[in-house]
């Protein structure tokens, strides 16, 4: 790209090589106190680096503008195989485990992703070790190894992802909508690729299979091995990339560790980007109807339109000015209208890309049975609101007056986010050549101001409403095969088709011409209006900026009764006017039993419906609220502009205390209810058995098939006087943070306690219990996958360690865990090449009460072998630990440390490491700090003690369970060995366990006088 005269040569340094700077000020956050510097190296390589002083994380995302729609026709999954191959070692870090591993001993993790027209590689790391993780970082993008030996085992991963990924009704959609475009079109490629993809062409030009024993594929795979070199060096051009780097350094030294870091990355200086002008939705396939059958049980619409593409349209954003219209939830909206006919159960829309320069307009209306029968109406009510948004043009400009504004609040204050995430959202965006340079962090964010009706804004938004008719969309309408079985006119058996990657079932149709007449039509549905004004647009926005030596890292205890239990603390580092507030509502009648635990969940619902209409403007206006379940009772957290937060949250007492429910909304939350609990079987293999890990250690929990038994003969009575019931015995424990002085805080719980009305309950009658394992245990549950079609079966292996509040062990168990994470990686799934998911995480189980160990592994493997193959890893690590030597267990502390011991970035995070504590009753704020401490006088012979004591599989003592889910698919016979209990019957089992103890306070902290305990 050429460079205009607001970019000069910087300063040239010994040993630095050369590099351009842009000297235009990046327009940023006035409460943003970060610098920002923009350069581009000789090479054409464009960086965004951002200071951040008071950061103890640093981060890089490097974009390279090419993606799946890049590959070449006949080796469908090779920039995705690129992706992964690229990790695995370079010229100046060969060893392939050598990135990660730098990054799990300094508090970091890395990944990347393969989309469309983009590839994204990023990292977030302890500060002081960005330029350790920087140089292994750039050295993939100038000389990758691509080891000849590691080419069979990633392209096993990669086919392993794909296998993850068949049975995942988002990716089947996805596919789908790329099989029925234009033929020819690039949108039709297959983009997570499988060996198959990967090695056909490889296979016909040498003619031979993979020898098994062979790690680089034989001839085929050195082919295969070659055409991606050969890719990757045209492709990953530096020209092409946009990185981002954030850190404490200074914008000099950072401008120089990039451009001698990356300098070195070679392509042409000037390399066209891939660009795809034809949209993939030609008159064929415009103007139709696909029928498409889901493995999940739910009912969904989704109407496409073509549509330009939408980053071009960042000064005006007309796309997303229509999708504020059609995606609202408020009283008038298309929304409220289709709810109230009991058809649907939620509603989005969006402007989106597809990729570059190919965007669409998208609806998704998901069904209710009923709404399933009666798509047609849901399908002409869609273009009636779009009728009347045609009609209602010339908008009144306060619409777009509150759009505008409450992004400029939103961008005025904006908080912190995790460093890789930002890393990320700049290097992204920085691929729009289109913006002024300066104006990187604006353009995306905010929208200016429509000044009359014939602005570019408001004649493109005209433009867009006269193309969204519907003989100029794509409608997909998706469901279970029964359920399009009960529609009249459904295609016969021999008529339906198979997508030929994912094998999706589909029907595909023309829209029938009295359908499309009566859409074409204008709109006779009066419920249909518009928006009205937004109350909750914020007006005061002030905050009491009081000057502190060091920001409290704890909230004070202001009120401590039977009854209930308030902490507060006022902003002193974050400075915006936001608050967040926490009512923990506990019962010991919350879930006695199966049906209790349902009546619970869909009071919920109900209160959640019954108030979405009224909410949803607060929502838009930055005040967003949750009202949730829980074993313990029910919560609301509130969070957003304190201006009006008060009121919001004394609507929402109102309708939880005096809800009068709609009679025929709870058909439709069962409906809901029930598909929920049924389609969990339906889910990722490793998340069922981590479920059934966890159930054993709960108590009381309800499994989803004792919800399911008693769900039917629930009634709207029941509900009301279960509600009554719960009320009429409860525990407060109320958080409330950020901008809010003490008297509104004490407020605030004034008016919970007295719309809720409280009695005494003992703190013991509203807390978990968790279930120990006997010492010794070395139990197996097996499961059987109950979907038929889901190929890869999981296990879940836990080991406990003992009681949380024992700091030691906590801390000791805590460090282990993090020793063995990366070796787990690299040897079960890297090395042994068992699955795509592989993990091995502490474990704190319920009410964060008990502490230990788990290893999951998700793979078309036997569990009795994967069992097998993780209790040999267990088995070396003996030697692993015992061989560490002192530089690399003090870099593992010291990493742990720095996790521990981050800062909070924002009002959000700090109020969710408070809300940990003050729900489960602990009340250790300073859990982390101390933690770090006592972490410097750990000792290795402490680990391998632990280790030999609770993990070791040939340990007398530990107590182990995991449980194996095996997929119906799998053809391979294994039968657990001796010396292990197979559970056979999991309730009997579980009554076996006993309870753990409940810590209560771990510290008492003496915020309070006397008087004040007992208010």
């Amino acid at each position: 790209m050429h460079l205009d005269s607001s970019w000069i040569p910087a300063p040239p340094k010994e040993d630095i090589p050369p590099y351009s700077i842009l000297t235009k000020e990046i327009q940023k956050s006035p409460h943003d106190d970060r610098s920002y510097r923009m350069i581009e190296l000789a090479n054409g390589l464009r960086a965004t680096l951002v200071h951040d002083g008071s950061a103890d994380k640093a981060a890089a995302s490097l974009d390279v503008a090419v993606g799946h729609l890049s590959d070449p026709d006949d080796m469908p999954g090779l920039a995705h195989f690129t992706e992964h191959l690229l990790f695995l070692g370079t010229e100046h870090f060969p060893r392939e485990n050598e990135y990660k591993a730098f990054l799990a001993k300094n508090n970091g993790r890395a990944n990347a992703y393969t989309s469309t027209s983009n590839t994204n590689y990023y990292f977030h790391v302890g500060s002081t070790a960005l330029h350790g993780a920087l140089s292994r970082f750039a050295a993939f993008f100038h000389c990758p190894l691509f080891t000849p030996d590691c080419t069979t085992r990633e392209l096993n991963a990669v086919n392993s992802e794909n296998k993850k990924n068949l049975q995942v009704d988002s990716r089947r959609v996805f596919q789908l909508t790329k099989h029925l475009s234009k033929l020819g079109h690039p949108w039709r490629k297959f983009s997570t690729g499988n060996t198959e993809t990967l090695l056909k062409a490889a296979k016909e030009k040498v003619g031979q299979k993979i020898p098994e024993d062979s790690e680089d594929g034989g001839p085929a795979g050195q082919e295969a091995r070659r055409r991606l070199i050969e890719w990757w060096t045209r492709e990953y051009s530096a020209s092409r990339m946009r990185l981002c780097v954030i850190g404490q350094e200074s914008l000099e030294e950072l401008s120089d560790l990039v451009s001698k870091l990356f300098s070195p990355v070679s392509g042409e200086r000037n390399a066209p980007i891939p660009t795809i002008y034809e949209t993939p939705m030609g008159p064929s396939e415009l103007g139709t109807l696909v029928r498409l059958q889901t493995i999940k049980k739910y009912q969904s619409i989704e109407i496409t339109f073509p549509l330009e593409y939408q980053p071009k349209q960042w000064e005006y954003k007309p796309g997303s000015f229509l999708a504020h219209f059609l995606g609202h939830e408020g009283p008038g909206s298309l929304c409220s209208y289709l709810k109230g006919d009991g058809l649907i159960t939620s509603l989005s829309s969006e402007a989106s890309s597809l990729g570059r320069e190919m965007g669409i307009f998208k609806i998704t209306i998901n069904l209710t049975e009923d709404g399933f029968r009666r798509y047609q109406e849901v399908l002409l009510a869609t273009f009636k609101y779009i009728s009347l948004l045609r009609s209602s043009s010339p908008f009144d400009e306060y619409y777009q007056r509150e759009i505008r504004i409450i992004d400029e609040i939103g961008f005025q204050f904006a908080e912190k986010e995790e460093e890789s995430s930002y890393a990320q959202w700049i290097a992204i965006h920085s691929q729009w050549e289109w913006i002024p340079a300066d104006q990187l962090l604006t353009a995306p964010r905010l929208v200016k101001k429509w000044d009359n009706p014939e602005c570019a804004g408001a004649k493109k938004a005209d433009e867009y409403l006269n193309q969204f008719g519907p003989r100029n969309c794509r409608v997909f309408l998706m469901a279970r095969k029964d359920f399009h079985q009960s529609l009249p006119g459904v295609p016969e058996e021999q008529e339906w088709e198979k997508e030929p990657w994912y094998g999706t079932v589909f029907h595909v149709e023309r829209l029938d011409e009295e359908f499309l007449k009566k859409a074409e039509s204008v709109n006779d549905i009066s419920k249909l209006q518009l928006p009205r004004p937004n109350e909750f647009v914020p007006s005061v926005l002030d905050v009491q900026k009081i000057p502190v030596k060091e920001p409290s890292k704890r909230p004070f205890l202001i009120r401590q009764t039977p009854m209930s239990v308030v902490w507060h603390k006022k902003d002193d580092q974050f400075w915006v006017p936001r608050a967040s507030v926490l009512v923990d509502i506990r019962s010991p009648h919350a879930s006695t039993s199966p049906k209790a635990s349902v009546m619970k969940h869909l009071w919920v619902s109900l209160v959640n419906d019954s108030l979405r209409e009224d909410t949803y403007d607060a929502d838009l206006a930055g005040l967003s609220y949750t009202f949730g379940s829980t074993v313990t009772g029910i919560y609301i957290s509130v969070f957003g502009y304190n201006d009006k937060l008060p009121v919001f949250l004394d609507r929402i007492l109102d309708r939880i205390k005096a809800v009068t429910f709609k009679p025929e909304r709870l058909p439709v939350m069962k409906e809901k209810a029930k598909r929920g609990w049924e389609n969990f079987h339906l889910s990722s293999p490793y998340s069922i058995s981590d479920y059934h890990t966890k159930w054993f250690m709960r108590n009381p929990e309800w499994t989803h098939d004792e919800h399911l038994a008693v769900l039917e003969d629930v009634t709207l009575e029941d509900i009301q006087l279960f509600a009554r019931t719960l009320l009429s015995a409860v525990q407060l424990r109320i958080l409330v943070d950020g901008n809010i002085e003490t008297p509104g805080a004490t407020q605030i719980a004034d008016r919970a306690e007295i719309q809720l009305g409280l009695t005494e309950v003992p703190a013991s009658k509203v807390d978990l219990t968790t279930m120990l394992l006997k010492q010794g245990t070395n139990a197996v549950y097996p499961m059987t996958n109950r979907n038929p079609d889901e190929v890869n079966s999981a296990l879940s292996y836990y080991v406990h360690f003992g009681p949380i509040i024992d700091q030691r062990l906590r801390v000791v168990g805590s460090l282990l865990a993090q020793i063995l994470s990366e070796p787990a990686y690299s040897t079960l799934r890297t090395k042994e090449q068992l699955g795509h998911v592989v993990f091995c995480t502490a474990w704190a189980m319920y009410n964060n009460t008990e502490k230990g160990m788990r290893i999951c592994v998700q793979s078309e493997k036997h569990p009795v072998f994967l069992e097998q193959r993780v209790n040999a890893f267990l088995e070396g690590m003996q030697a692993y630990i015992d061989h560490l030597d002192e530089a690399n267990f003090k870099e593992q502390k010291a990493g742990l440390q720095r996790k521990w011991t981050q800062k909070d970035k924002n009002l959000s995070e700090e109020s969710n490491r408070f809300s940990g504590q003050v729900r489960n009753g602990q009340w250790d704020f300073l859990r982390g700090w101390n933690d770090a401490d006592l972490l410097n006088d750990i000792t290795k012979n402490e680990v391998l003690e632990l280790f030999l004591r609770a993990v070791h599989p040939a340990s007398p003592t530990r107590s182990k369970l995991s449980v194996h889910l095996t997929s119906q698919r799998c053809k391979e016979t294994w039968t657990v060995p001796d010396g292990i209990t197979v559970i056979e019957n999991a309730e009997t089992f579980k009554a076996t366990l006993q309870p753990a103890s409940t810590p209560g306070p771990c510290i008492e902290w003496g915020d309070l006088s006397p008087s004040q305990t007992n208010m």
